[in-house]
Order: C-alpha cells, then sequence, then structure tokens
C-alpha cells in the first residue's frame, strides 16, 4: 500500500491542529475568505503556523487576492505553500509564484469533461494542482462544499505537476476514491466537521485512519 499524503483545511483552532499532526497530515491548511465559515485572520494563522513542526507544509487558502492581502498574509504568516482557490488566471497565478517566492497550488472544479482542459492550463505555471468538485453556479464558496465528483472523469490520467483530489471525501469513501482516481494526495475540509467551520480531533483521527488502513 503506497502512502497518501494528507492536507486538512480550515483549521482555526491550536488543538484542531495538533490533532492533524498528530494523526499524520502533511499539509495543514488555513482560510483567509471572509464569506467562509472556516475563515482565519491573518493574526490568528501566524498563531497557529508558528507552532506546526518542520515537516508539516503550512498552506494559505485564498481567494482571488490582490498584492496587497498577500503582501499583508506572507509578512505575517509562516508559509510553505499559497493555494489559489478562485478565478485566478494562468497569468495571475505566475505573477503571484513569481511575486513571493512560493510554490502555488491551482484549485480546478471539475462537473463533466469539458472541465478537463482547464486542469491542463494550470500545469504549466503552478506548482500543483488541485481537482477539486466544481460549485454550483448559486453556491457562495468555491470549495468546502462536501460535493463530490464523477471520480472517473479522472481516472487514469496524469499531470506533469503533482495534483491533489478534494471535494466531498470521507472516511467512508476516501479508500473508493483513491482506489478509482490513483491519487497520492487528498484534501479534505467538511468531512472533520461537527458542523460548518467546526473542526472535531475525533474525526481528524477517523479519517486518517481510514486513509491508512484502505
Amino acid at each position: 500500500m503506497s502512502e497518501v499524503s494528507v492536507k486538512i483545511c480550515g483549521l482555526r483552532r491550536p488543538e484542531h491542529v495538533a490533532a492533524a499532526v498528530e494523526a499524520g497530515a502533511t499539509y495543514v491548511g488555513f482560510v483567509f475568505f471572509p464569506k467562509s465559515p472556516r475563515n482565519i485572520s491573518i493574526a490568528d494563522a501566524r498563531t497557529l503556523a508558528l507552532d506546526v513542526p518542520p515537516g508539516v507544509a503550512k498552506v494559505a487558502l485564498v481567494v482571488n487576492a490582490d498584492d496587497a492581502f498577500l503582501d499583508a498574509l506572507t509578512d505575517a504568516v509562516p508559509l510553505d505553500m499559497l493555494q489559489l482557490h478562485g478565478a485566478e488566471s494562468p497569468a495571475r497565478v505566475a505573477e503571484i509564484k513569481a511575486r513571493y517566492g512560493l510554490p502555488v497550488m491551482k484549485a480546478v472544479g471539475i462537473a463533466g469533461v469539458e472541465d478537463l482542459p482547464k486542469l491542463d492550463a494550470y500545469t504549466h505555471v503552478a506548482d500543483q494542482i488541485l481537482v477539486d468538485a466544481k460549485p454550483s453556479k448559486d453556491a457562495d464558496l468555491p470549495g468546502g462544499n462536501g460535493l463530490t465528483f464523477d471520480w472517473s472523469l479522472i481516472s487514469g490520467r496524469r499531470w506533469p505537476v503533482p495534483w491533489m483530489l478534494a471535494g466531498g471525501l470521507t472516511a467512508d469513501n476516501v479508500g473508493a476514491a483513491i482506489a478509482q482516481t490513483g491519487a497520492r494526495q487528498i484534501d479534505l475540509s467538511s468531512a472533520v466537521e461537527t458542523a460548518p467551520g467546526e473542526k472535531d480531533s475525533g474525526l481528524i483521527r477517523k479519517f486518517m485512519a481510514a486513509v491508512n488502513t484502505r
């Protein structure tokens, strides 16, 4: 059984960051998007990030952020990666990568085969891509909605950069998702919450156990 890296996103409390780290998460994610119930302030994220041990990547999720916000964020929070989860163009991705000198992961929403070419467009500029479920047109959030997509759309597909599977992954379906897509990295948020934005240490441990014992 090959190892699968896990990113737990939307962390807001020290005990949940600690639970993610202790359970073996490779990445911890902080959300900077005011509409999200997982939104965190730069100051609070700095406090959490400073306690993350070496070897666990600290990822900031932003949505169509401007340079002023990214300047403040990267100046204050010791980050290892920026995750762009909005409508950022390939040119904007390249610009952010050059300006901040951090690896950039671009999220792309998938609903049907017509969305797949967008993934290819970003593999030339992003360090990683996040293959997520495409939100509905009236959704307030670009991700973290607990929605899955048809995994057969990407079964057997590979890209020239590392990629991460997201979208409605739970302790019950993650084994099937990994088996069908061949994902070596997965991202989750709502599956380890008792309510939107409220993480649970026990659910974090349960999910990680499901990944490790599939």
